[in-house]
């Protein structure tokens, strides 16, 4: 199997032969693993003065990134970000990926447009629209909706060059939800489901990400019918193997080695929680091995090296 067809297999909770497949929603130590600047973190406030063979020049580079952080750590999917954010670029960042790896992963890229959790700034005021003017935030979300998926189709049409989106709104905190499930139904339900939907006409895949504790309204999720759900957050104490039992048998599940552990926890007790991860995910088919979040600016490169090797020895499936 290609590394695509083993990550789409996954999703589809078929069986797979070989490896579970891994990848990361975001894997930012590229500068220490390779000494490339992740391409989320690259800034190009030029880039419209720049002629047509620098703009090509820096986008085969962030195209070689993502290749190179693939193949070192077995990623059978690439997600990328668009940088900058216009289509043109954008088909042409996924159109050097393809002629470079042809079929092999899977790529995917951010198509989120429901509601997620306020920053600081914004969430008393949205906080407060949420009882004085709910249907100015419904609004907002429906205009994001249709634009969002307008969107998707015009890369469509030029290509299939992309695989899936994943839809990165954060819901919940480590305690609850920001949402309760009554507002969570209101405010997040039907943009969600008709998000997933008019992705999966078009021929796309889904993964609903949100970080924390995500039980209150994980049937909810589920319900919108996404192919999987990322991250079944242990820092925020949501069990994998629970989460399987509950819900397996109608979506994915991507995750959840504890990040909190492998930045700061003994190399045993790492050890011990990779290979839980392992053990409750691979217990039956749709699984995609990865971190509870993603490989983040600060977290040992040398712990995620170890992740990756009792990955590579204990996450076969047998034949």
């Amino acid at each position: 199997m290609t590394h695509k067809e083993r990550f789409a297999a996954a999703l589809k909770r078929q069986p797979i032969i070989g490896r579970a497949p891994t990848f990361e929603l975001v894997f930012f130590l590229t500068m220490e693993a390779f000494g490339k600047v992740h391409p989320s973190h690259r800034h190009y406030s030029q880039w419209s003065q720049m002629s047509a063979s620098e703009r090509e020049l820096h986008l085969r580079d962030m195209a070689d990134c993502y290749i190179l952080t693939a193949q070192r750590y077995e990623h059978s999917a690439i997600f990328i970000h668009p940088n900058p954010h216009g289509l043109d670029d954008t088909q042409r960042l996924l159109e050097i990926i393809r002629e470079r790896t042809g079929d092999e992963y899977f790529i995917m890229m951010h198509g989120d447009s429901t509601p997620s959790i306020p920053d600081g700034e914004h969430m008393l005021e949205f906080s407060v629209e949420m009882y004085e003017n709910p249907q100015a935030i419904k609004d907002r979300t429906a205009r994001r909706t249709e634009s969002v998926l307008a969107r998707a189709l015009a890369l469509k049409e030029r290509g299939d060059l992309l695989d899936g989106f994943a839809l990165c709104a954060d819901y919940c905190f480590n305690t609850n939800p920001f949402f309760n499930p009554e507002q969570f139904e209101n405010f997040v339900v039907g943009d969600l489901k008709a998000l997933i939907a008019g992705y999966r006409e078009m021929g796309y895949y889904t993964i609903k990400h949100t970080d924390g504790n995500i039980m209150p309204i994980l049937e909810q999720m589920v319900s919108c019918a996404p192919d999987a759900l990322h991250s079944i957050d242990p820092q925020a104490g949501v069990d994998l193997a629970e989460v399987k039992r509950l819900v397996g048998d109608r979506v994915a599940l991507c995750g959840n080695v504890n990040c909190g552990l492998l930045q700061t926890g003994t190399d045993e007790e790492c050890r011990d929680d990779v290979l839980r991860c392992l053990r409750d995910g691979m217990d039956g088919w749709g699984f995609v091995f990865c971190t509870s979040n993603c490989a983040y600016t600060g977290l040992p490169l040398s712990r995620y090296d170890m992740m990756i090797d009792i990955w590579r020895e204990h996450g076969n499936y047998p034949e």
